[in-house]
Parts: C-alpha cells; structure tokens; sequence
C-alpha cells in the first residue's frame, strides 16, 4: 500500500470536506469544515489529506505553537480515518506516517494532541504509539497526552 500526505488543495477540497466520521464519533472531533476554518484563522495549523493508494482516507492537521510553554510544542491537533475506510488498519498506518512527518519537518520534539478520555478506540491507538496522559486539561475539556521525544522509537508499532 502507497500512503501520501498531501496539502487541502482545490483539487482535493471537496472530497476533504465530504470525509465523515462513524456516526458514534461526530462528539469527538470537528468537522474538516470546521478544521479549515481554524487553519484559515491560525497559521500554526497545517491541514493535510491523507491518501491510501491515491485514495483518500482521512484528513489530519498539526503544527507547531511556539507561543506555548518556553520553546512551544508540536500538535498533532486533529486526526480522523473516513467512516467507510475504518477498520481496515489504516488508523494505524497513517498516524505513523504522520508522526514520521512532523519529526521530520519540526525535528525531534515531544508531540502533543488532545482527547476525551471516552473516546476508547482513539486512546487505545495512541497509547500503543507510546502517547500518555500529562495531566493536563485543553480548552474544550480534552485530556493532554504527550509522545516524548526520547521514547517514540521503542514506542513504533509493527506495521
């Protein structure tokens, strides 16, 4: 399977916006209309569709703040996998090659994103990339977990 990450472009933005989570999943993230209305408004954010095969199976965005704490910090602000494409692995696989791409654009770094703590499906996955609670509360009542930088390899799933 060939996995790309590409940019939200003209000739991809529909499809980016017709992508739709499980229907048990709408309370846990925002729609990708929502996300590029965020990154219209934040620079930070990079928003970027996420193809299996040259097809697309979700959509992510990330960047990095650097206003927050001393050096700021890299998000991993918002992954989803099409409701029609899950199931299949491909949570797995593309959260790898996102983690892959933002060391490599923001280099090595502890990456932070955020959940509720019920969202089961999602936290399980994280954790088995080596992501873990910090203690700390984002805006919208989402629990902080972290990837520290020095245990991403021993924490790299077998794909």
């Amino acid at each position: 399977m060939q996995i790309s990450i590409n940019s939200v472009s003209v000739e991809n933005l529909q499809a980016v916006l017709d992508l739709r989570v499980a229907p048990d999943q709408i309370s846990y993230i925002e729609s990708t209309a929502q996300c590029l209305q965020e990154a219209e408004e934040c620079s930070c954010y990079v928003p970027v569709a996420l193809y299996a095969d040259d097809e697309l199976v979700g959509f992510a965005m990330y960047g990095f703040f650097p206003d927050e704490y001393e050096s700021g910090r890299v998000w991993l602000d918002r992954f989803l996998i099409g409701a029609q494409y899950q199931g299949r692995g491909l949570g797995r696989i593309m959260l790898s090659a996102l983690l892959d791409r933002l060391t490599e654009q923001f280099g090595p770094s502890d990456i932070y994103l955020s959940l509720y703590d019920d969202n089961q499906g999602a936290l399980r996955l994280y954790e088995k990339f080596g992501f873990r609670f910090n203690g700390e509360s984002d805006l919208n009542g989402e629990k902080v977990m972290v990837r520290p930088q020095t245990t991403q390899e021993k924490h790299k799933p077998f794909l």
